[in-house]
């Protein structure tokens, strides 16, 4: 049911945090890039959502290189929460500015309806995680903001991410991430790492929850979720999954059109109407206002 007509999402936070401690099996997170794929995601019965910054900025036609602003991510995050009812999890990159800065980003994303919020140890101009040349905050900066972040709200989850490992090394990055969770931050992030034994290293040195990164076309290999849970990880995420597959159906089709002069040939690979319809609970909203004709399907 749509959140327009009665749809109650309940406290996400406590929702979540209780599956991060009853969970035996890891978590399972799917990047949802705007409302449609939340709504997709939960049907499919995913228990919570991860709103990517790469994906997000790539949806408004820039490169994830913290051009966005906080205010267009709170648009985002107030979108997929309330249409979804799931606990998000939301990539703010660096904070949106100084330790100043990050309070006023954590409160409007949990006014937003944003569960977690992740943030990460680069410097401002932030990179993608799997790409070369990113620059760090001193690990020092990065506690100022973490406890910053938890001032701001006491019951927000925070996903500390660190990049560190790229140019600092594994032990370093290991260093930081006892340094985060002492700071407050509930969850670890370890971006960019390379083979099964770094993840076995990193989970082997620490006793707080750690979060994997499967995304696509990166410096991480293919490794599967239960891969993930058996090394010691409590979530995996897939960020771009949605965005990546989407778009590359739209080209597709542009493409079809352009070179046949109809789009028939795509019809078995599209949502039909009727399952959109249902999706969107296009009929809960004819039923609020009797004046309105009731929809009859063709085929119907």
């Amino acid at each position: 049911m749509s959140w327009v007509i009665g749809h109650n999402s309940g406290n996400t936070i406590s929702i979540f945090r209780q599956l991060l401690v009853s969970s035996d099996n890891i978590i399972k997170i799917p990047g949802a890039h705007d409302a449609l794929a939340a709504l997709l995601a939960k049907k499919t019965g995913f228990q919570a959502l991860y709103l990517s910054g790469a994906a997000f900025s790539a949806s408004l036609g820039l490169p994830d290189l913290g051009v966005t602003t906080l205010s267009e991510l709170t648009a985002r995050t107030r979108e997929i929460s309330r249409a979804s009812g799931l606990p998000l999890l939301v990539d703010i990159d660096t904070g949106f500015g100084s330790i100043i800065n990050v309070t006023r980003t954590v409160q409007e994303m949990a006014d937003a309806g944003a569960t977690a919020i992740q943030m990460e140890d680069q410097d401002f101009p932030k990179k993608c995680g799997h790409l070369n040349g990113k620059k760090l905050v001193s690990r020092q900066d990065m506690v100022q903001k973490i406890i910053a972040a938890r001032k701001a709200s006491k019951d927000i989850v925070i996903v500390a991410r660190t990049d560190a490992k790229a140019s600092e090394g594994i032990n370093a990055a290991i260093d930081r991430a006892k340094a985060y969770v002492d700071a407050g931050a509930d969850i670890v992030f370890p971006e960019a790492l390379q083979s099964e034994e770094e993840f076995r290293a990193f989970a082997e040195a620490t006793d707080f929850p750690l979060l994997a990164n499967m995304t696509e076309f990166g410096q991480t290999p293919y490794y599967s979720a239960q891969q993930f849970q058996d090394w010691g990880y409590k979530i995996v995420i897939f960020p771009v999954t949605s965005l990546r597959i989407a778009a590359k159906a739209i080209e597709r089709v542009y493409s079809l059109i352009q070179t046949a002069g109809t789009q028939r040939e795509m019809l078995g690979d599209m949502q039909t109407r009727q399952e959109l319809y249902d999706l969107i609970s296009y009929f809960e909203y004819e039923e609020l206002d009797l004046s309105i004709a009731k929809t009859v399907l063709p085929g119907h």
